[in-house]
C-alpha cells in the first residue's frame, strides 16, 4: 500500500473506511513530527500489532505553556512523510489546528488527575491536560485497536494508559523502547536545539541513569545517590528532578521493578530521560544474589 496523506477529518474517515479490512487491526502512532529513529522504531513496532498503521503528525498547541517552544518546534512534513513511508506506515493524518480544535479551543477536556501535577506536570502546569485531550481526540478520530507510544515520555505513557482504562476506551497501549545515540543520549526532536557543548553536557542525564542502575542491587537510596553524584559533577545542568518510582509512578518499592526518571535544562533546552531499574535486596540482608539489572521494558 502506498502511503496516503490526509489533512481533514473527512479525508481521514473516508480513507479509514476504504482501507480498514474486516479482520484488520488499526494501530496509531501519535507524534508531533520532526521524526527521528525513535519515532520510526514505533512505526515498525506498530506493524507487529496491526495491518493498518496510522501516524498522526500534529504539533498540539494545548500541551505547550507560556514561554515554551510551540512557535519554534521543528516542522518538516515533507521529510517526515518520506520517513513514514520508509518505516512502513500506511496512512498519515497531518491536520491543521482548526481541524483538531474547530471552535478555537476546547469546551470539554480530559482531567488527567493528581499524577499530572507531579514531575513534568509540576514544571509544566496544564501540560498533561492538553496531551490527554488531544490523544483522546485522535483515538476518537482514528478508532484504533492499539496505539504505540515511546517510553522516553514515560509519565505521558502511564497517564495515557490510565485514561484508556478509566474511560473504557478499548485501545491497547504499548510502550516502545527509548532509542539512543551510540553515546547514550536519548533521541529527541529537541536535541536539534543543542549546541555542540550543550550536547556533551546533556550526556550526564543518561550517565546518571546508568550509574543508578548499576547499584540497583543495594537499595533505592543507593540508586538515587549514585545518579545524583553524576549530576552533581555537571554544574552546567539545571536539574528539575531526579526520582525513583514504581512502574506506575507511585512510591518506589524496596525491591522489584522501578523507574528512574530525570529532567534538566541544558542551556535553553529542556530534556527528559528515564530507565527501568530492577531493585534487588542487598546481598548483606538476603541469601539471594543481586542479579542483573533489567533493561528497557
Amino acid at each position: 500500500m502506498t502511503l496516503t496523506l490526509t489533512h481533514t477529518r473527512a479525508e481521514l474517515a473516508k480513507t479509514l473506511e476504504h482501507e480498514r479490512s474486516g479482520d484488520g487491526r488499526v494501530v496509531l502512532v501519535p507524534t508531533m513530527g520532526a521524526l527521528h529513529e525513535g519515532h520510526l522504531s514505533l512505526i515498525r513496532q506498530a506493524r507487529e500489532h496491526g495491518s493498518l498503521v496510522v501516524v498522526s503528525i500534529f504539533v498540539n498547541p494545548t500541551q505547550f505553556g507560556p514561554g515554551e517552544d510551540l512557535d519554534r518546534y521543528p516542522r518538516m512534513l515533507d521529510t517526515d512523510l518520506e520517513a513514514c513511508e520508509a518505516a512502513g506506515a500506511d496512512l498519515v493524518f497531518a491536520p491543521e489546528v482548526e481541524e483538531v480544535y474547530p471552535d478555537g479551543g476546547w469546551q470539554v477536556s480530559v482531567d488527567p488527575g493528581a499524577l499530572a501535577e507531579e514531575l513534568e506536570g509540576a514544571v509544566r502546569p496544564g501540560h498533561f491536560r492538553g496531551v490527554l485531550t488531544v490523544v483522546a481526540k485522535l483515538f476518537g478520530l482514528v478508532r484504533p485497536d492499539a496505539a504505540i507510544l515511546g517510553q522516553k515520555d514515560y509519565q505521558q505513557l502511564v497517564l495515557v494508559r490510565r485514561m484508556v482504562t478509566d474511560l473504557c476506551m478499548g485501545v491497547e497501549v504499548h510502550g516502545g523502547d527509548t532509542v539512543r545515540e551510540p553515546d547514550g543520549l536519548a533521541l529527541s526532536s529537541r536535541n536539534a536545539y543543542l549546541s555542540a557543548d550543550d550536547r556533551v553536557t546533556a550526556l550526564a542525564l543518561s550517565r546518571s541513569l546508568r550509574a543508578g542502575a548499576e547499584v540497583a542491587g543495594r537499595s533505592p537510596d543507593a540508586v538515587l545517590a549514585a545518579a545524583h553524584a553524576v549530576l552533581d559533577r555537571t554544574p552546567e545542568l539545571d536539574v528539575d528532578y531526579l526520582v525513583l518510582r514504581d512502574p506506575d509512578l507511585g512510591p518506589a518499592p524496596d525491591s522489584g521493578a522501578a523507574r528512574l526518571l530525570v529532567a534538566a535544562r541544558v542551556g535553553s533546552t529542556r530534556l527528559i530521560d528515564n530507565a527501568a531499574v530492577m531493585l534487588r535486596p542487598s546481598p548483606d540482608t538476603s541469601p539471594g544474589p543481586a542479579g542483573p539489572v533489567d533493561g528497557e521494558d
